[in-house]
């Protein structure tokens, strides 16, 4: 039997505002627990609480419970009123009288059989009969409404399953109950455990409580409460620091002291305690005399309860954030009970009838022998927060049966086309009814959810503060909440403290929720705050110390607007102005003796390399690409080898003067003449063709880039030198030239009384020679930016000891002393006479 069950309209039946009471409130029966009608109705409810020792019993019915729960018993009030306002109202169940039976359960297995037993008896007998089948089976009662809590209605629920009787609970919040295979009957007007774990577990994320104890109590309520807390909080990365549970049935004491020094050990701030009431209460009162305090996270089985707020000390606790069932108010149960204590006092002044004796009366046939003598002063009992939060789930589930009834009995507002007196109505016969207000789904559970309220102390009493809702999702109001902590704000309960951005958690022990927090190194980054490792960054992007993402590198350069860009930039313009200054010199005294001694055309070409060799320097600046790189390091090779080869051209000319003046005459028109160009052109074809090897085996900037391993998030981007040895070579081959240009004149002898030529030239070619010894070592310890500085100095550096060098004294000469520049000073050179030897000039 499919039991999907719907409340109609609910709230229209709270009738508030009535500044009257009903007539029918003068028509009530003074009988609490029993009402006779067409239709009966079962009801269970901890009437009594338990005054035996179970460990000592040894009979059947060796269990007393001889106080009054005044909780149980306003329960038993509350479905007295709702079946009365039932039958009051004509249009529900018209013709038809709707009866009950209330009986206690005294929270206990072993009490509950018996009134569920008697329910299961054939029509008004006391037999319960054996049959093959079951289906025309006349019960005594058509539903049942109960019990309170989970671990007794699973006593009867698979019993009462058996005959498909409705069973419609209002306190057993179990999960175990949406198993509609095990408890096909089964409904209930309070929302599943499973809902309330969820809820809990929200309200630890939203205040970032990740370290917490889960305390449950000794029964099928709280274990199964207590391991749903647990598992979800799992899923949501919230660590259980402790588990316990509370005994019920022996002395919970010991038990309770050892989960207290446990939840000190593990030092957490927040316990969610998943307990009945009665278990509750011995806990607490532990936690007062140890005076430890928290945050409690209440379930709804002891969140609102009359006799843990009253504990002495209750207010030393700390702060209780307690769920509460979302319900509304039966806003006319209050005057009723006042008018039916009133009337059973009144009946009771007027007949004088003794009190019943407990031991001579069974609980079967009355409950409450002690209820014989309540009056209107009683009528408080109705009024505590826990009774009026919670008459709407009894409230609810004796008009879910009434409106199931209407269904089956083909009701209309006027008649019904079955009645009982005449037409066997069996409990598996209630159908459904779909309606608007609370709605059952497929495994009985309602569409309803929490309060979340917060327990206000204030002048040795607790109120309670609604601060938020749940359904499906929390909702919490933080302004609202009362923290009692030293400084009033939300405490914390965490493990480990929080990683700051850029770092991992390495997990200690076995709680995730405690971790060291590790920085992650460069190239690496923290990619969700949750991380146990740091994530390597992706092919061509890194990251700094303790990044939080990756980023594609950036590249700098030598601006036209830095500091070294100006500097040496004006530093080549200075140098060219001096060329220039030479190159104006050498062209006004063009054709004299000094410049077609120093080489004529090729004195010429010489400076204009030069210029052009400063001039180059300006591909070092600015971004660079592709065509830039081709053209960088080929210019500044070339540039200068046309220099030193027309300078080697002329140290060739000044070997075959000084080392074989006889055939110099022969010779030296040769040299001057084709040879010296042969010279020229043959080194700088040589130095081309080294570098057009160069460009041809090195990569393009592009693909350099390209190829480079990322390891760094900002580089400065210069021109690839590769391949080395190709650059070398490069360099290398002018370093020769000048070399060679230094061995020829170094030794040479010197013209009496004319101008040393050769001196120019080893002075010259040393000093380049040197210059760019130096840079190597030097150029093979920088980095990529200072390269490109340093090679633009030495660049410079050569220049200027060459145009200072060999230039410098023949512009000295030309400027100073210009009559010197004459054919007989510089006649050595010129006709190729051999220079006279110091001692043939004294001799003389």
């Amino acid at each position: 039997m499919a039991m999907q069950w719907t409340l109609m309209a609910l709230c229209l039946l709270l009738k508030t505002g009535h500044s009257e009471n009903p007539q029918w409130f003068k028509n009530i029966s003074t009988n609490l627990f029993r009402s006779p009608g067409d239709i009966l109705l079962g009801g269970l409810f901890p009437i009594n609480q338990l005054t035996s020792n179970l460990s000592q019993r040894v009979e059947p019915d060796d269990i007393h419970c001889d106080s009054v729960d005044a909780y149980g018993l306003a329960m038993a009030l509350v479905m007295k009123y709702t079946v009365d306002e039932i039958n009051a109202t004509p249009d529900l169940l018209p013709d038809v009288t709707l009866g009950f039976e209330s009986h206690d359960c005294c929270r206990q297995p072993a009490v509950i059989m018996k009134p569920t037993l008697r329910f299961l008896t054939t029509g008004s007998s006391d037999e319960l009969e054996v049959k093959c089948n079951y289906t025309e089976y006349m019960t005594h009662v058509t539903a049942v409404i109960g019990p309170c809590n989970s671990e007794i209605a699973a006593v009867i629920g698979k019993l009462l399953g058996f005959f498909l009787m409705p069973q419609v609970s209002y306190r057993a919040t179990s999960d175990e109950f949406s198993d509609k295979l095990q408890y096909p009957s089964f409904v209930r007007t309070v929302p599943s455990d499973r809902w309330q774990a969820a809820a809990m577990v929200q309200l630890l994320n939203r205040f970032g409580w990740n370290w917490v104890a889960v305390i449950g109590s000794d029964d099928e309520y709280g274990k199964q409460g207590k391991q749903q807390v647990s598992s979800l909080a799992s899923d949501a990365n919230i660590c259980v620091a402790y588990e316990g549970l509370i005994p019920i049935y022996g002395d919970p004491v010991p038990m309770i002291r050892e989960i207290l020094d446990r939840i000190k050990e593990t030092k957490v701030g927040v316990v969610v305690l998943f307990s009945v009431s009665q278990a509750t209460t011995a806990f607490f009162k532990e936690v007062i005399r140890v005076n430890m305090t928290a945050v409690w996270v209440a379930s709804t089985a002891w969140a609102l309860h009359s006799g843990l707020i009253t504990l002495p000390g209750i207010e030393t606790i700390g702060t209780v954030l307690a769920f509460a069932d979302m319900t509304q108010p039966v806003s006319l149960l209050s005057p009723y009970v006042q008018e039916l204590f009133a009337k059973l006092e009144k009946e009771r002044l007027q007949q004088g009838t003794p009190q019943p004796s407990s031991s001579s009366t069974s609980p079967l046939d009355n409950p409450c022998p002690d209820c014989w003598n309540l009056s209107s002063l009683n009528a408080s009992i109705v009024d505590t927060e826990l009774v009026q939060r919670t008459a709407f789930s009894v409230y609810a589930a004796i008009y879910s049966v009434a409106h199931a009834l209407h269904d089956t009995l083909g009701c209309s507002a006027n008649k019904c086309s079955r009645h009982p007196r005449s037409n066997r109505i069996y409990p598996w016969l209630l159908t459904v009814r779909h309606g608007t207000h609370i709605e059952f789904d497929g495994q009985g559970n309602p569409s309803i959810g929490y309060d979340l309220v917060v327990w206000i102390f204030q002048n040795n009493t607790v109120t309670f503060r609604d601060i938020g809702t749940f359904i499906r999702n929390i909702t919490i109001n933080m302004q609202s909440i009362p923290w009692h902590t030293g400084n009033s704000v939300v405490p914390t309960s965490t493990c480990s403290s929080d990683c700051q951005a850029g770092q991992v958690r390495i997990v200690k022990g076995f709680h995730s929720c405690c971790f060291d927090c590790i920085d992650c190194k460069e190239g690496t980054y923290q990619n969700k705050t949750d991380d146990v490792q740091c994530t390597p960054c992706p092919s061509g992007q890194w990251s700094t110390l303790c990044s939080t993402s990756c980023t594609l590198p950036t590249y700098t350069y030598l601006t036209w607007k830095s500091y070294e860009s100006v500097g040496l930039a004006l530093a080549g313009a200075l140098l060219l102005a001096c060329q220039a200054w030479v190159g104006f010199v050498l062209f006004k005294h063009r054709g004299t003796a000094l410049v077609s001694a120093a080489g004529g055309p090729l004195s010429g070409l010489s400076l204009i390399s030069l210029m052009g060799s400063c001039v180059s320097l300006v591909l070092f600046i600015g971004r660079p690409d592709d065509t830039v790189c081709r053209l960088q390091q080929p210019l500044n090779a070339v540039f200068p080898t046309v220099t030193l080869s027309t300078i080697l051209a002329i140290s060739l000319q000044i070997v075959c003067v000084t080392e074989f003046p006889e055939r110099a005459p022969t010779h030296l028109e040769n040299l001057r003449g084709p040879g010296k160009w042969v010279v020229v052109l043959a080194c700088c074809g040589l130095q081309m063709g080294l570098c057009g090897w160069f460009m041809k085996e090195g990569p393009s900037l592009t693909r350099y880039v390209a190829s480079l391993e990322v390891n760094f998030l900002t580089r400065f981007l210069s021109c690839p030198v590769e391949p080395v040895l190709n650059f070398g070579l490069m360099l290398g081959f002018n370093g020769l030239l000048s070399l060679i240009s230094f061995m020829c004149t170094f030794m040479a002898m010197k013209p009496v009384k004319q101008y040393n030529l050769a001196r120019d030239i080893t002075i010259s070619s040393l000093a380049y020679c040197v210059t760019w010894v130096i840079f190597i070592p030097i150029y093979a310890g920088l980095s990529d930016k200072d390269k490109s500085i340093a090679q633009i100095v030495v660049t410079l550096l050569s220049n200027i000891t060459l145009v200072g060098a060999y230039y410098g004294p023949k512009c000295y000469l030309l400027v100073k002393h210009p009559d010197l520049n004459t054919p007989d000073y510089f006649r050595t050179f010129l006709e190729g006479a051999p220079p006279i030897p110091p001692e043939e000039t004294q001799d003389k």
